[in-house]
């Protein structure tokens, strides 16, 4: 198999199940609890929705706060095992999915919110998930993408669309073979929304309190139809 590839993130969060439940259970990641939990969670409030679909949704907790909230809300993952979990945690509705097999036929039903927070990653399955992205929203619904902030996660690398490798870095030792993710810059996360019917409306860029730098960046797309 090739060493960049949206099949071995698949394979990567296969084999980090557990540490990564721990990690969300237990509070681990500091960027989350202190700037990027809060940051996607009023990204979708803004919108006041009705109903909200999350993609890549993990263990589930941003289901199950929305749910908390009185908002009816879906999670989908391609891991059975993230949502195994979920599913027993009691709240909010779950569903095995990959990116290819997402549909508004597998789910039954459309959306005012999708929301991708921080589980897009590849090339290929993120192009095709952009170009069904309308299918899944009610007339004037929004998608939105929280992701690390291309400008501060270039390091020394040259600002430009690419394979990368990945890291645990920041992580517990229990984590092991780091996905690999596709780096795009804020203009080709810019033209992912235009060429696919959104009228872009937002970029965030909510800022970490510790370090006084960008902790992600939000973008934020509208349809004003349906399909």
């Amino acid at each position: 198999m090739e060493k960049f590839s949206d099949q071995k993130i698949v394979d990567s969060w296969k084999k980090n199940i557990q540490p990564w439940v721990t990690a969300i259970r237990e509070g681990e990641i500091e960027s989350r609890l202190l700037v990027t939990n809060k940051a996607v969670i009023d990204a979708v409030l803004t919108r006041a929705p009705k109903s909200v679909l999350d993609v890549g949704c993990g263990e589930g907790w941003l289901v199950r706060e929305l749910e908390r909230k009185g908002i009816q809300s879906m999670g989908v993952d391609v891991v059975p095992e993230f949502i195994a979990y979920a599913q027993k945690q009691g709240r909010g509705k779950f569903k095995c999915l990959s990116f290819e097999t997402l549909s508004k036929e597998a789910l039954k039903e459309q959306f005012d919110v999708v929301v991708c927070n921080f589980s897009i990653l590849g090339n290929e399955s993120v192009t095709s998930l952009f170009q069904k992205m309308p299918t899944l929203l009610n007339k004037g619904g929004s998608f939105i993408v929280q992701t690390i902030h291309p400008v501060i996660a270039c390091g020394e690398e040259k600002y430009e669309d690419g394979w990368r490798s990945g890291s645990w870095k920041g992580f517990s030792d229990q984590f092991c073979d780091p996905a690999p993710w596709y780096f795009r810059t804020v203009e080709t996360w810019k033209g992912l929304f235009i060429e696919n019917g959104f009228e872009f409306l937002e970029i965030l860029e909510p800022i970490n309190p510790k370090t006084g730098k960008p902790a992600s960046m939000v973008f934020i797309g509208t349809v004003t139809r349906s399909d």
